[in-house]
């Protein structure tokens, strides 16, 4: 019997050292001959490949692009706007640089345009009807470009046809503050307006009109705000210089909300439904129309009455009055009136979405999107197609690399030349509301570059505050344009800049608060991680609010390459730095997307908030101490999520905690929506980034409640108050979690 166990217990020990030798022996083969797949998920970033693509990246390959985009106007939905369609999908579809694959979307949209048979006209008339002077229907030609018969007669989107007739008295900038002051001397009921650009939407200078009795606008660009007070072509203003000429015009979409406003929330399909055109709101109420300032100049110095605040004065070498209303009693206009014939008319017409793709490797269900619009109102050298040049010469360079077999992401990337922009971002936010839950659940960042270069002096970059890291490290890695030895980044630093608790100096960035260009669906309605970057101008050297041809005619390839970015070694900066973090949005293991940055900020907004309010809510005993509790809550959670990355050999951790993290990081900006917070901003979502009248750099629904509350007689003006404290507070809690362990 003890023999049989012994010999049991010896056949058991060899059968057990026998397995843990082939256990052991058949481990380490496994690990030897791992999966392919093993490797490439542990993948991140490959700085060889960014120092390549920054090599390749070639500024007389962006100047062709533009040269071919900018050969004839190119307006939404019309036979140019074909014709760039057909550009972008020849160079994305082409066999040895395209991309994956590229394809148009086509929405039916909603837009508004004049009349080619009934000019748009402007007239002083007697009160016999005798025209006395006629503003010009288009500008003057200086370059073959302005005599293209495609030039679109200045006009005002979506204004509507009528022939008001009234005199005239000037309003500004058309804000609700300046027509209740001009309405404190004048009766306005009858009048013709007359507004500069700037202070107010260009819908809103008609609609905060209307209430008044005002029959109809005009807005033009005063040359103090646009041209530093220029205003003569014969040797200041362009063809001599960047300055506006004295006949351009700023055309431009005259509506408040953005998408086609037929189909609100709906992708504006063939068979989708839209609202009846009574149901429409967010456009003027009454005609408006758009004048150079060589007319608003004849009509401004002839105006009678009293003379305005010097806030309200321009570069003219005259007075500025209010009207009285009318004309001087010795002026060649005195008892004239200004009367606008407008033949606008809307329908709803076919425009198109270029889209292409890169798939990804590891990843290919994570999209970092990059996109910029492709229409223009004339020929649009700068405003877009600066954009999308440099859209084209990054597909050019990633995707050679691609055919060639030597790279392909680990995330996909989709690229969007957005159509109907200039009408209301219409584009993108089409496919926003088409593609709506995928790209909730899927997107990483949107990267929007719309115009690349304003001028060439410096980076202006906004976003979200989470891109911050990887912004400053891309430009850091790109020579600043005719500086040796000068970064991208040390060159901005001394244009714009702040002291960061955290990191020092360091340069500015501003935030997407509104919705001026394509990335608004994407911060506003689906709250994904967006910023829009360009080359701008020194500020110190002009007080121009934009560059001076922005929306004429004169806006041309001639423009661009004399006077915006002789040699386009700005545009190949943006492209440069902008391609740089695309890449590690794409590429990286871990987001390159930092929440403590984003903590920083919303304590930045605390401390703004509790300077300008919590002493008038203490008095109405509304506590901000929610507010402070989530802030910290969301400190504290970022500073732990940190300390997770840094103590994690992420290379070689499992697969899912990585995409943990990554979601975390990815999902982090949707935690900020609320669908009800603001019932009356259309696609405003976002508690920490809409839209803000109050002008105050803090949480912009909580500033105007405030605001609201501070000029209203009502006491339940600040039960809204609490309400945009306690969306806030929730909302800020709620992202809080997010970055929390899930328990």
């Amino acid at each position: 019997m003890i023999k049989q166990v012994l010999i049991g217990t010896v056949c058991g020990a060899v059968v057990l050292t026998v397995g843990i030798l082939i256990g052991h022996y058949g481990i380490t083969k496994s690990s030897s001959s791992a999966p392919s797949w093993v490797k490439d998920v542990a993948k991140d970033v490959d700085e060889s490949f960014i120092e390549k693509f920054l090599s390749e990246v070639d500024n007389i390959q962006i100047q062709e692009n533009l040269r071919e985009l900018t050969k004839v106007p190119h307006m939404a939905t019309t036979k140019g706007d074909e014709q760039t369609v057909q550009y972008m999908l020849k160079r994305w579809q082409d066999p040895e640089t395209g991309l994956d694959q590229a394809w148009r979307e086509e929405y039916m949209v909603y837009l508004s345009f004049p009349d080619p048979k009934n000019p748009n006209k402007v007239t002083v008339v007697s009160p016999s009807d005798t025209v006395l002077h006629t503003a010009r229907e288009k500008e003057k030609i200086y370059t073959l470009d302005q005599n293209d018969p495609e030039v679109v007669q200045p006009y005002a989107a979506y204004s509507p046809a009528g022939h008001p007739k009234g005199k005239l008295v000037y309003a500004n900038q058309g804000k609700p503050s300046d027509y209740a002051l001009l309405n404190q001397t004048l009766d306005l009921r009858g009048t013709i307006a007359i507004t500069r650009y700037g202070g107010a939407g260009r819908a809103a200078k008609a609609i905060n009109a209307a209430p008044y009795g005002v029959l109809g606008v005009l807005v033009y660009t005063d040359p103090f705000d646009i041209n530093d007070g220029l205003m003569s072509d014969v040797n200041e203003t362009y063809p001599h210089s960047w300055y506006m000429p004295p006949s351009g015009v700023e055309r431009g979409s005259f509506v408040t909300d953005y998408g086609d406003m037929l189909t609100p929330y709906l992708a504006a399909k063939e068979e989708t439904y839209r609202i009846p055109l009574e149901d429409v709101t967010g456009i003027p109420p009454i005609p408006i129309q758009p004048i150079g300032f060589e007319d608003a100049y004849t009509l401004i110095c002839e105006l009678g009455g009293n003379a305005a605040p010097e806030t309200w004065r321009g570069a003219f070498n005259c007075t500025y009055n209010f009207g009285g209303p009318g004309f001087k009693p010795t002026s060649v206009f005195n008892n004239c009136d200004v009367k606008l014939d407008i033949f606008n008319y809307a329908e709803v017409k076919n425009s198109s979405n270029v889209m292409g793709v890169i798939r990804g490797s590891v990843e290919p269900d994570r999209y970092v999107i990059y996109g910029n619009h492709r229409d223009s109102w004339v020929h649009g050298a700068i405003d877009p197609s600066s954009g999308t040049a440099v859209m084209l010469e990054l597909t050019r360079v990633l995707s050679k690399r691609v055919k060639e077999g030597t790279w392909r992401p680990r995330r996909s990337i989709i690229f969007g030349s957005w159509g109907a922009e200039e009408f209301g971002l219409i584009g993108s936010a089409e496919y926003a509301e088409q593609y709506f839950a995928k790209l909730s659940e899927r997107t990483v960042a949107y990267i929007n570059v719309d115009i690349a270069v304003f001028a060439n002096a410096t980076l202006r970059a906004s976003g979200m505050p989470s891109l911050q890291n990887v912004i400053f490290k891309a430009a850091k890695q790109v020579d600043a344009p005719g500086l040796d030895s000068t970064s991208v980044y040390d060159n901005w630093i001394q244009y714009a800049n702040r002291t960061s608790p955290t990191h020092g100096n360091i340069p500015k960035m501003g935030y997407l608060t509104g919705a001026g260009s394509d990335y608004a669906a994407f911060v506003h309605y689906l709250g994904i991680t967006s910023m829009d970057i360009s080359y701008t101008y020194d500020r110190s050297k002009t007080s121009a609010r934009i560059y001076p041809a922005y929306h004429t005619a004169y806006d041309t390839f001639d423009y661009a390459s004399r006077f915006i970015d002789p040699g386009f070694v700005s545009h190949q900066a943006i492209a440069r730095t902008a391609g740089n973090v695309l890449i590690r949005l794409a590429d990286s293991l871990l987001l390159p997307l930092n929440c403590s940055d984003y903590a920083e900020t919303l304590e930045d907004y605390l401390d703004m908030a509790v300077n300008q309010f919590q002493h008038q809510l203490q008095s109405r005993k509304i506590s901000m101490e929610p507010l402070k509790q989530a802030v910290a809550s969301f400190r504290s959670a970022a500073t732990h999520l940190d300390q997770v990355i840094r103590t994690s050999d992420l290379a070689n951790e499992t697969p899912l905690k990585v995409r943990r993290i990554n979601d975390q990081l990815m999902l982090l900006d949707r935690a900020f929506l609320d669908p009800l917070a603001f019932p009356d901003k259309y696609a405003f979502r976002h508690v920490i980034w809409t839209s803000s009248s109050a002008h105050i750099p803090t949480f912009p629904g909580l500033a105007d409640a405030f605001a609201s509350a501070e000029s209203s007689e009502e006491s339940s003006a600040w039960d809204r108050v609490h309400y945009h404290l306690s969306v806030l507070s929730q909302a800020i809690e709620g992202a809080a979690h997010t970055l929390a362990e899930v328990i």
